[in-house]
């Protein structure tokens, strides 16, 4: 291309110098010469011209072009189940394809100082227990939440949280998060969106409107070099399984026994699935998640109760797909738990001025009360009459979630199956027997050859040591006790030669020692060091495992100060919370640690992964 200079407005002499130039450009010289110019020009000319410098400017700058918002986004996840990651990892992997530049972190291994360098910020965190942070955001959690925290105004962010309805405290992790960056001068990209466990599709449309944030400020839709999205038969055509959360593979049960002894109060189901032909892979740690169905005696009560009828069909979701509903209340609905959003969202729909009066401000304790141990049967028989169709009813229902279940094997000693360790769920309250919903169908309604939809769900956060040296101490009374027989399976297949030593506990002796066999044979073939045990009624005082560990509190602490990895699996609100005194206990009794540097002694466990906690 040649400038003749009556037809521009140069001189002779600069003419002849762009002259020179120019052939000697590439094209994304030229392109990025372009987007300077019309940068510099925008910069210099009036409001009015700004803007129509602007819709004339390139639309497709090259990486060095200006751009008013850097593409290096940071995506940081606290995950106490694993979801929260998974989530992350998906996030990172579309906003890759889009060109950003992502590093991708989870809380406890993020350097909070670094956080005043960055830019773009996307938080995805859980809430666990009564309102609280997973175990591996705590410490950037308090981090944030205190003095030292920086002043964030450069800052851009955006918070997806998860958590689930049927608790008081409903994503309040996320709440925390989000409110905290905006006190420190922080500026959203997009709105915060709260999951309910049913979290995928408000996941992806959290993403999508971050995504679409994201392009609109740093100018990058569709870049000319960037590669086009992968199409999803794309991303899981090379994926080692096609079945996961969203598409579970049906596992065949292979066995179903009753682990619990004559005359014990509780009934512990031992499950042995197969996972041939899934291609589904998992390591000892992690979880299965199994997608349930509800009791169809409840479901026909239900149906009674409401005077609907089973065979109308039902629109389940947006493709238009459609069931009966007798079949959608079985499985795809949930029915056997009740929530405050659920009930507000009932109250126009009953013409029971009770219940709209329960859900108004200001009831919350008597709301509170009521919804704890009730359903959705009761909730049709205490608020009726309901003029509205089945139809209309069903979509204010949340979809059935999966429920996650500590793996019981190793599939090194078990290839192509997968075991499980499930307690049964039978209580009685306000006039009825109650069962849980997978606990009961797995107990009493499953037998071998049925199939069982079901998904891995990795826990990078509970897992061995890689070096099989290394002492460890596992702590996980009734089905608590279930990782930890795949942990000693996976040592004696891999023949690691690091100490072990198991703490269970349960209420009898003769009836509830689950696994006693296998313990037993491990002790002796040396697999399994040591084992304390506590029964708590078979003595007149009541002895938990938290009590033999204080009882061996020398020990504890020596193997500690040897490096060993601690594990705890169980109950959270009271069992977990009891042992966690007790390492606190021992720390200051045999360390002769304060408070304050036992707390922190802990901290800096659980930063080195020597203290890791599969809760619930």
């Amino acid at each position: 291309m040649q400038l003749l200079i009556n037809n521009s407005p140069f001189s002779q002499e600069q003419t002849d110098l762009l002259n020179r130039v120019l052939p000697t450009l590439t094209e994304e010289q030229k392109i990025w010469l372009s987007g300077y110019l019309a940068a510099n020009q925008t910069a210099a000319a009036p409001a009015a011209q700004n803007a129509a410098a602007l819709q004339e400017a390139p639309q497709v700058l090259s990486q060095g072009a200006v751009q008013s918002v850097s593409k290096e986004i940071t995506i940081l996840y606290g995950s106490q189940t694993g979801n929260g990651q998974s989530i992350a990892e998906d996030a990172s992997q579309k906003l890759k394809e889009q060109g950003f530049d992502v590093t991708l972190s989870s809380m406890d291994s993020f350097k909070p100082k670094t956080l005043k360098k960055i830019e773009n910020l996307l938080v995805i965190v859980s809430t666990h227990g009564e309102g609280d942070p997973p175990d591996n955001a705590l410490s950037f959690y308090e981090f944030l939440h205190g003095r030292r925290a920086p002043k964030l105004e450069e800052l851009r962010y955006s918070v997806l949280a998860l958590g689930d309805t049927s608790y008081e405290f409903f994503c309040q992790t996320g709440k925390d998060f989000d409110k905290r960056l905006e006190e420190l001068g922080g500026e959203r990209l997009h709105e915060r969106v709260d999951c309910d466990v049913d979290f995928e599709e408000s996941a992806e449309e959290w993403l999508d409107g971050v995504l679409g944030s994201l392009q609109e400020a740093t100018k990058a839709n569709a870049p000319a070099n960037a590669p086009a999205p992968l199409q999803e038969e794309a991303v899981t055509a090379g994926a080692p399984s096609p079945y996961s959360r969203k598409n579970p593979f049906r596992a065949e049960l292979l066995d179903n026994i009753n682990l619990n002894g004559r005359g014990s109060n509780k009934e512990t189901r031992h499950l042995e699935l197969s996972l041939e032909g899934s291609g589904l892979e998992y390591e000892p740690g992690d979880s299965l998640g199994i997608y349930p169905e509800n009791d169809p005696e409840l479901v026909d009560k239900l149906l009674d109760e409401m005077s609907w009828d089973p065979d109308e069909l039902i629109t389940i979701n947006k493709k238009g797909e459609q069931r009966s509903l007798r079949e959608a209340l079985i499985s795809i609905y949930e029915i056997t738990v009740l929530t405050k959003p659920l009930l507000e969202k009932a109250a126009p729909l009953s013409d029971n001025s009770s219940l709209q009066e329960l859900v108004e401000k200001g009831n919350e304790d008597s709301l509170r009360e009521y919804i704890t141990g009730r359903d959705l049967l009761d909730l049709g028989r205490d608020f009726a009459p309901w003029n509205v169709p089945a139809s209309e009813f069903v979509k204010i229902l949340r979809k059935i979630p999966p429920r996650l279940y500590s793996i019981a094997s190793s599939p090194t000693a078990n290839p192509d199956e997968v075991h499980l360790t499930i307690g049964t769920v039978r209580y009685e309250t306000h006039g009825r027997a109650r069962t849980g919903v997978c606990s009961g169908q797995c107990a009493e309604r499953t037998e071998p050859g049925d199939l069982l939809p079901v998904y891995i769900q990795k826990n990078p956060n509970f897992k061995l040591p890689e070096d099989t040296d290394t002492p460890i101490i596992m702590i996980g009374p009734g089905t608590g006790a279930a990782p930890f027989r795949a942990f000693l399976e996976e040592r004696e297949e891999t023949e690691a030669e690091g100490k072990t030593w198991m703490f269970f506990g349960d209420q009898h002796f003769r009836s509830d020692f689950i696994y006693q066999v296998e313990w037993q044979r491990w002790l002796k073939e040396g697999v399994l060091t040591k084992m304390d045990v506590a029964f708590s009624r078979d003595t007149a005082e009541k002895v938990y495992v938290q009590h033999r560990m204080l009882e061996k509190s020398e020990e504890f602490y020596n193997w500690l100060m040897e490096g060993a990895v601690v594990y705890v699996c169980g109950d959270e609100q009271y069992m977990a919370s009891d042992v966690h005194e007790a390492i606190r206990t021992i720390l200051q009794q045999e360390g002769g640690m304060s408070e304050q540097d036992a707390d922190a002694y802990i901290e800096d466990m659980q930063q080195q992964k020597r203290y890791q906690r599969d809760v619930y």
